[in-house]
């Protein structure tokens, strides 16, 4: 049987942003026990008092306010954060012939210092994410490629991380989460051990650059 509890908590994780408002002690918790009321008894097929509910989000925001990571607090798992301008990204449907032309643009720009270059494979698709003035190269070398996807004029916040970063809880999560709150699109991001590269349309990345410098960075 679902408690008042689980149906509470399973409404604010469903909900954009109402996990961050309790957390940060924002949210005026009996004028949302009134608004969630109805949704809860419908999940509990009985009635549920506003007291109740009220208790199980004084709960939940109580937990919530132990464990959310803090933009400052992560300044010791961000050692720098730059940027790359004049990016593209190209996916491609996976085929035999992928990997071949993958290594094929890797040796015809091997040894050009400034290049940016970028594969990541899932099970159907093959992502590129190259310098624009790749583009002419990339079109040739996977011509035959089913083109599922291209977009141009992106940039790239490149954060720089730290390799406790492995073990840590919610800090990918609150980076993303810092873009999410100023409306900033995501248009791809991409990790390695530690690096955490997100790429945006051009027009975003001069105040995605400085909102996360100023908040992930100490100083």
């Amino acid at each position: 049987m679902v408690s008042i509890s689980d149906a509470v908590k399973k409404f604010v994780l469903q909900t954009p942003f109402l996990e961050e408002g309790l957390a940060a002690g924002m949210i005026n918790l009996s004028a949302l026990a009134r608004i969630m009321r109805p949704k809860i008894e419908s999940k509990l097929i009985k009635n549920a008092s506003n007291g109740a509910i009220i208790m199980a989000l004084k709960r939940l925001a109580d937990g919530l306010q132990k464990r959310q990571p803090r933009p400052k607090a992560m300044a010791k798992y961000v050692s720098d954060i730059t940027l790359r301008s004049h990016l593209s990204e190209f996916t491609f449907r996976f085929s035999d012939a992928i990997l071949s032309k993958q290594i094929k643009l890797l040796q015809e720009i091997g040894g050009q210092h400034g290049k940016f270059v970028t594969f990541t494979s899932g099970v159907i698709e093959v992502t590129a994410i190259v310098s624009s003035d790749l583009d002419k190269r990339v079109e040739k070398i996977f011509a035959g490629e089913e083109l599922l996807s291209r977009y141009d004029r992106l940039s790239a916040v490149i954060l720089r991380l730290t390799p406790e970063t492995v073990s840590a809880t919610g800090i990918y999560y609150l980076i993303l989460k810092l873009l999410s709150w100023e409306n900033i699109n995501v248009v791809e991001v991409v990790s390695t051990y530690t690096e955490f590269i997100i790429l945006l349309d051009d027009s975003r990345i001069d105040q995605a650059f400085s909102i996360l410098r100023s908040l992930l960075l100490p100083g």
